[in-house]
């Protein structure tokens, strides 16, 4: 049976979050901690937009691959240090990402798109870049916000929910009201969001 170029990028992208060494916890289960991140993001921006491209959906898979190999220790400890690793992530998941895509036999314009879309180039003005940083999004307010309350103070957590917020489309906030928090956590992005 042939494999399509789409499945084989997609299990190779698996294959590298695999190696993450860093292990969380899930139902029980445990995950190499990119591999989860990556499953929970192509799953929910299929939930959220089953008719995303497949760019999109090669993005949202590959949007934290290898993460684990620049650690955030390597820069300065200060805003600018996180900007700036921040920034260096992103060139380095898409140009992860550019040369599985090329073993798979997709072409150099594909290829510069999804690059395009990992880095989140024009941001509220690509309509597909707009739709992975709503899927980033509801990912971090349905999985990854209680972590962040027991880390945080509460006018800091709503300065990071607020951020969020901001960065997402209508319909992403509509779909983030739908995800079932905690009273507490609920109550925190309404002081947050303004409800």
């Amino acid at each position: 049976m042939t494999t399509t170029p789409f499945q084989n990028a997609s299990a190779w992208i698996d294959a590298e979050n695999a190696q993450d060494p860093n292990i969380e916890i899930d139902q029980s289960k445990s995950f190499p901690k990119e591999l989860l991140y990556s499953n929970r993001m192509y799953a929910t921006l299929m939930d959220f937009y089953p008719n995303a491209s497949e760019a999109v959906q090669i993005a949202s898979k590959a949007q934290h691959i290898c993460r684990w190999k620049i650690a955030r220790e390597s820069y300065p400890m200060d805003r600018v240090g996180y900007l700036k690793w921040r920034e260096d992530l992103k060139k380095f998941h898409a140009k992860t990402t550019a040369v599985i895509l090329e073993k798979a036999g997709y072409d150099a314009t594909f290829i510069a798109r999804v690059s395009f879309l990992i880095e989140k180039k024009l941001l509220k003005k690509d309509q597909e870049t707009q739709l992975l940083e709503d899927v980033i999004c509801l990912v971090f307010l349905e999985f990854y916000l209680e972590p962040f309350v027991l880390k945080h103070d509460t006018e800091k957590l709503k300065n990071i929910i607020l951020k969020s917020w901001n960065k997402m489309s209508e319909n992403g906030q509509q779909e983030a009201l739908k995800i079932k928090f905690s009273a507490a956590n609920l109550q925190l992005i309404k002081e947050a969001i303004g409800l």
